[in-house]
């Protein structure tokens, strides 16, 4: 992907060894293949640009991020095989996508001003901190449609409590900011109005630390706290798949979005 054809999908500033990664591609920010893409690159990039001691991803206004882009799922379901193929990239390079947001070298945090869903909650969770106004929300809405947010679930169960983690993929209810504050899913609640300048300075004051030692040590925390993420996501796509080649799912994307 070009850097032109990238910008189509986020925006990005550094600033005091700051890289604000800004989503774009409209309002809801969805993960598309060429949102996954992007994102992706930029954050490889990142991890080895001596520019960069940390990473902000940032969705602005009222969604951070909507998840998956369900219109163009459904546009792959007249391909022969229901949009199967597509889906097993699309889940691989979603999966890859957490996995070296997880893994960066680099600290890695979420602002978040609105909802995070589906697999929105999965990226501000695969960050490793996450910072929120008192307006946002977070919801695992799989079972409302007729799945289950199961790959959402793998960054969201390493971040919470299993029975915390159980309640949101099963209820598929919106939670709120405080609610998420007590779970443990953010790491603090900030007014709207100093969000951004809040984040910058936190991150900024990450950034002065040594960053061979800060890349030695979170990457070592989250493997001896985990099992290998790796091996979770692979476990996780073949259920979430199979939860989108449902015919009963097919016919409701082509009715809704075809």
């Amino acid at each position: 992907m070009t850097r032109t054809q990238a910008q189509e999908f986020i925006g990005s500033d550094i600033r005091d060894k700051v890289l604000t990664l800004t989503l774009g591609a409209g309002p809801a920010h969805p993960l598309s293949q060429g949102m996954i893409t992007a994102l992706h690159c930029a954050v490889l990039h990142a991890g080895s640009n001596a520019d960069v001691n940390a990473i902000v991803i940032h969705g602005p206004g009222k969604i951070f991020c909507a998840g998956h882009d369900l219109k163009e799922i459904a546009r792959h379901r007249s391909a022969p095989d229901n949009g199967h193929t597509y889906l097993k990239k699309l889940f691989f390079d979603c999966s890859a996508l957490m996995t070296a947001i997880t893994m960066s070298p680099k600290p890695t945090i979420a602002m978040v001003e609105g909802i995070a869903t589906a697999g929105g909650l999965q990226l501000a969770a695969s960050c490793d901190l996450v910072f929120a106004t008192q307006q946002a929300t977070f919801c695992l809405p799989g079972v409302n449609n007729g799945g289950f947010c199961t790959t959402p679930s793998v960054a969201v169960g390493r971040s919470i409590s299993r029975k915390h983690v159980m309640e949101m993929a099963l209820s598929g209810e919106v939670f709120d900011a405080n609610w998420a504050l007590e779970a443990g899913l953010i790491n603090r609640m900030v007014g709207a109005a100093d969000l951004a300048q809040f984040v910058h300075d936190f991150a900024a004051r990450l950034a002065t630390r040594n960053p061979d030692a800060v890349a030695q040590g979170k990457q070592m925390l989250h493997r001896q706290l985990e099992m290998p993420l790796e091996q979770a996501y692979a476990a996780a796509t073949d259920v979430m798949i199979d939860h989108f080649m449902d015919p009963a799912r097919i016919a409701s994307d082509l009715e809704k979005w075809g």
